[in-house]
């Protein structure tokens, strides 16, 4: 791997780091098309910024995207609050409006800047290592590695200074109002890292894998923790494994760097809804399956208790009977008797008759009793 090279991936996988910070607060607070929105709408605030000082990279860039960033909320929310329009149609308003203005913007006034369409929507992250940062006449490094690493440190020292405000503003925000902290500061608090952090990374990957660092690795993490610092962790974890799995693949078949970290968050996260201990669909179904089995063995146990109260031990408590009367296939009948036989709660009288042991007798009273 050259020098070159090695640039590209250190600077895909701080972009994907820096993105992580605040994504993961997003996820947590249902906002994942809020992080949509915003990461489409800054273009707006920098082509503004842009026009007013035609200079790329200067720190009004920053202000304007994180105004419009703040725009982008404020329009969500006032569209909500009229009670005529749901959230995610209030998104579908707002946004697409504020970054069509932009794109026109960029066609009509800014067409001799480094700012195109192909820009705006994937980025340019090969070319962006050519941007390097030169002090005293020395190089060192991509602008773009060091300006997301500084992003991403300041992101990190935010979410460790404010994590208690966060945190509980988050989970709960009427405990957080009571306690005197404000949601709504807590709110715009994050949606200005998130605006930062987008303008940031807008160059060297575009608006969508911006979308993607923010929301499919912590959607990740999430099914496999439930602790916040673990969480936070693994989602910056996951973006950077993403970042060098991705990189791999483009450099191995010469192909489009974002596009394959994008594929490999969403493969990372097949898998993960596959096959995550906890919260996996196979995990998911071997649990709905062990409870079908455990409740079918409580329904047999209750079944038989009730009938040999009553007296009756005919057909009801008859082994080749059950599926009749408790709508079970006849193999599926075989193996619930042949397990709570295991378990020692019922017992075979005359081969074919079922009756309760007195251990399978007090499971049924207590079942029956609550």
């Amino acid at each position: 791997m050259s020098s070159l090279e090695f640039e590209i991936l250190a600077t895909a996988m701080m972009v994907s780091a820096a993105c992580a910070v605040p994504g993961a607060y997003l996820v947590l607070r249902q906002m994942s098309m809020v992080a949509d929105a915003i990461s489409h709408t800054v273009l707006l605030g920098i082509v503004l910024a842009f026009l007013i000082v035609p200079l790329y990279g200067h720190p009004l860039m920053v202000f304007g995207a994180s105004v419009m960033g703040v725009v982008t909320v404020l329009g969500i929310d006032l569209l909500k609050r009229t009670g005529l329009v749901r959230e995610d149609a209030a998104i579908g308003i707002t946004f697409p409006a504020l970054f069509s203005l932009g794109v026109l913007l960029i066609s009509l006034l800014a067409r001799d800047a480094h700012l195109d369409e192909h820009m705006v929507f994937q980025g340019d992250l090969v070319y962006s290592v050519f941007q390097r940062l030169e002090l005293g006449g020395r190089g060192f490094g991509p602008m773009t590695l060091w300006k997301m690493a500084g992003i991403f440190l300041l992101n990190g020292a935010l979410a460790l200074r404010f994590h208690r405000e966060l945190k509980i503003a988050t989970f709960d925000p009427v405990l957080a109002a009571t306690l005197g902290i404000s949601p709504a500061l807590v709110h715009f608090g994050l949606v200005l890292m998130t605006s930062v952090t987008a303008v940031g990374a807008f160059d060297s990957v575009g608006s969508i894998l911006v979308i993607g660092f923010m929301v499919v690795p912590p959607v990740t993490a999430r099914l496999l923790t439930d602790s916040l610092a673990r969480y936070l962790g693994l989602s910056i974890l996951l973006g950077c494994v993403s970042s060098l799995g991705g990189f791999w693949i483009a450099w191995t078949v010469n192909g489009s760097v974002g596009g394959s970290i994008s594929l490999v968050m969403g493969a990372m996260f097949v898998v993960v809804l596959l096959a995550s201990p906890r919260r996996g669909l196979v995990a998911d179904w071997r649990r709905r399956r062990r409870q079908r089995v455990e409740f079918a063995v409580r329904m047999l146990v209750i079944h038989l208790f009730q009938h040999r109260a009553l007296g009756q031990r005919t057909e009801e408590n008859h082994a080749g009977h059950l599926e009749a009367h408790l709508g079970w296939s006849a193999e599926f009948s075989r193996r619930i008797t042949e397990l709570a036989e295991a378990r020692g709660l019922i017992r075979r009288v005359d081969t074919h008759w079922l009756g309760l042991t007195s251990i399978g007798q007090r499971q049924a009273e207590q079942a029956l009793a609550g």
